[in-house]
């Protein structure tokens, strides 16, 4: 019997290392510009840190106060914006040396995303750093809770969007119309997309979504997917040459910039059918001045041009509504309503505090749903376009 050829010594190796060409070493990857420039922060960041160490100096980190006090409304650009105060945030204080440590290392979580160039959602990027600290008992979040503010404080550490760090939300969101965009290297026909229509992503940023060719006039943004599904239902987009969106009541970060987008790029002016209550109001307000958690960003999410189309109080006459669709309002409708009125952006627009003193007055609150009580159709077929017919709007 022939005796088996020897297997030279570079055949010695297992199965799997037959199986699997050999280890190469990845080429690095080239960023995109706006990751470039985030990783360059980041690393800035772990640079003052250990600068800080080197020269025996107690580490810390300014986070800039998300708070009311710390942001102010610029007239001329009719905006929010944030100011300077700042939290120091110091390792060798007992009280803030366990945010101290999750701020570091969250940031750590979100240059490893950008370096693959991957992105999780805030829940994935609390699983990915959550972990038993070792030789302790000490979890590094104990819930997502925890996890959560620690993002946003380096978001405005670093003047970064969320988006920007790979983390996102779930998609909450929707729009039809007539415009095509590419969305991550795929087209998307937004006027064949069906009664759900477009789920608006949490990162719409340029280097993901590209506008190819749009054919609207305006956008006509509803607070809620019910009122949204009645429009689309009925093809008000299509008779009247428009964008469609929704943002699942208190509109998204994605949804924000998705119509500060169309609206700077495309030029396309933003109406608002919103609920007459104080939560429509304030969603109204974070639209066009911006919010104060993301008071740093406004230049880049707040529309100063968009429009309160409705519901106004003196639709209950105007329109002839059954008393049945009133809503009582309560103590905290109250104290919210004024809170609102005495925002600095509304404090000095008569036709504004006419409106919510109005509401007041009226003791009740109407929800847009409402007009479905003169006609299933009505707020699609006669309300809004009298509206926009005859300017009625507020500023």
């Amino acid at each position: 019997m022939a005796a088996k050829p020897k297997r030279s010594a570079s055949a010695k190796t297992s199965a799997g290392s037959v199986l699997a060409p050999p280890a190469a070493k990845k080429p690095a990857v080239k960023l995109p510009p706006v990751d470039a420039k985030t990783l360059g922060q980041i690393v800035d960041l772990a640079n003052r840190v250990a600068d800080s160490a080197v020269k025996r100096r107690d580490p810390q980190l300014e986070i800039p106060a998300r708070t009311l006090s710390n942001v102010r409304f610029n007239k001329a650009r009719k905006i929010i914006e944030m100011g300077g105060q700042t939290n120091s945030r110091q390792l060798f204080n007992l009280s803030q040396a366990k945010s101290y440590m999750q701020t570091l290392l969250v940031a750590t979580g979100c240059k490893a995303l950008i370096d693959q160039q991957k992105s999780t959602s805030i829940r994935g990027l609390y699983y990915l750093l959550k972990h038993t600290i070792e030789g302790t008992r000490e979890e590094t979040f104990a819930t997502q809770e925890e996890c959560d503010p620690i993002i946003e404080d380096l978001e405005v550490t670093l003047q970064s969007l969320r988006e920007e760090l790979h983390v996102y939300a779930s998609n909450r969101g929707g729009m039809v119309g007539p415009i095509s965009l590419i969305d991550d290297g795929d087209e998307i026909d937004c006027s064949r997309m069906g009664s759900g229509g477009y789920s608006i992503p949490s990162i719409v940023e340029a280097n993901v979504i590209k506008f190819k060719s749009c054919d609207a006039k305006f956008i006509l943004h509803v607070e809620k997917d019910t009122v949204w599904r009645r429009f689309n239902e009925d093809k008000f987009w299509r008779k009247y040459n428009c964008l469609l969106t929704h943002g699942g009541g208190q509109p998204p970060r994605g949804v924000r910039r998705m119509l500060h987008r169309l609206h700077h790029e495309l030029k396309l002016p933003i109406y608002c059918l919103l609920d007459n209550d104080p939560w429509g109001y304030y969603i109204y307000s974070v639209l066009k001045q911006g919010s104060i958690n993301l008071a740093y960003e406004s230049k880049r999410m707040a529309i100063p041009e968009a429009k309160f189309l409705g519901l106004r109080s003196r639709d209950y006459d105007r329109c002839q509504l059954s008393q049945s669709v009133q809503i009582s309002l309560n103590d905290t409708d109250v104290k919210r309503a004024k809170q609102i009125a005495a925002y600095p952006w509304f404090a000095e627009k008569k036709a504004w505090q006419k409106e919510i003193a109005a509401m007041l007055t009226n003791g009740f609150k109407l929800e847009v749903e409402s007009l479905i009580s003169k006609d299933i159709s009505y707020v699609t077929e006669t309300y809004t376009p009298e509206r926009i017919e005859e300017a009625d709007w507020l500023d």
